[in-house]
């Protein structure tokens, strides 16, 4: 199986560093590379795209994770740019914008998903591997197909999401706690988190744990702290 070479556009140095693990946690891909700003986004996949008629090439691009608001060009422009010039990359969107308007407008223009950030490792690799059996079906076709082979293809990008939180948990305090991790530097306890998001301890360790479980965070004792043993968690950047 060929890998799907991947390319960041993140202009965050973290953000990007984080997308590029995480790329390289997903079986079946690889990180092509990274770009802080549309114009360099633009250059490294032009030069990816293989000669008319020639094999594929080391530097293809299969697949971009193309945030929206980059210091330079709009992410909708770029996929405009993308879809104008005709390259033949998947696109999916990475971002934290939330304005329906925008999520519309990347959806008409052509990204095969549409991530919003915080999001978790298991979020992230569903997403990639929705995309895989996407592009693996669409390149099994022979130059001809039906509409059942069609239908299957693009069934693979609209299957409804798999990862499911437990019973109880919720999506909005998953990404309370999961903004928290990311933007504090050091590791933090449940008490902290109970602190910050003004929830119950019990709630608190549960969420955590849930993170750790699912390799999105780092879980550690914490060591010289009164009282009984206390555990520590810090993103997996």
């Amino acid at each position: 199986m060929s890998h799907i070479r991947v390319l960041v556009v993140e202009d965050d140095p973290i953000a990007a560093a984080a997308h590029a693990n995480y790329v390289g946690r997903v079986e079946g891909f690889e990180l092509a590379g990274t770009a802080g700003t549309g114009a360099e986004a633009l250059g490294l996949m032009g030069a990816s795209v293989k000669p008319q008629g020639g094999a594929d090439g080391a530097g293809a691009i299969d697949l971009v994770l193309l945030d929206m608001n980059l210091p330079d060009i709009h992410g909708l422009d770029i996929i405009r740019r993308i879809r104008g010039a005709g390259l033949p990359m998947g696109i999916i969107a990475v971002t934290a914008v939330r304005e329906l308007p925008v999520v519309q407008k990347a959806v008409s223009a052509g990204v095969a998903q549409y991530l919003i950030k915080p999001f978790t490792y298991a979020t992230f690799s569903e997403k990639l591997l929705q995309f895989r059996q996407f592009h693996d079906n669409l390149t099994r076709q022979a130059s001809t197909t039906n509409q059942s082979e069609v239908d299957k293809t693009l069934a693979a990008l609209r299957t409804p999401g798999t990862v499911d939180l437990p019973k109880g948990m919720s999506e909005p305090t998953l990404a309370a706690v999961v903004e928290l991790l990311q933007r504090d530097s050091r590791p933090i306890s449940a008490s902290e988190v109970v602190t910050e998001l003004g929830i119950s301890r019990v709630t608190a360790r549960r969420y955590l744990e849930h993170l750790a479980d699912d390799r999105s965070a780092i879980r550690a004792p914490r060591y010289g702290t009164p009282g009984r043993p206390e555990y520590e968690y810090r993103w997996r950047w």
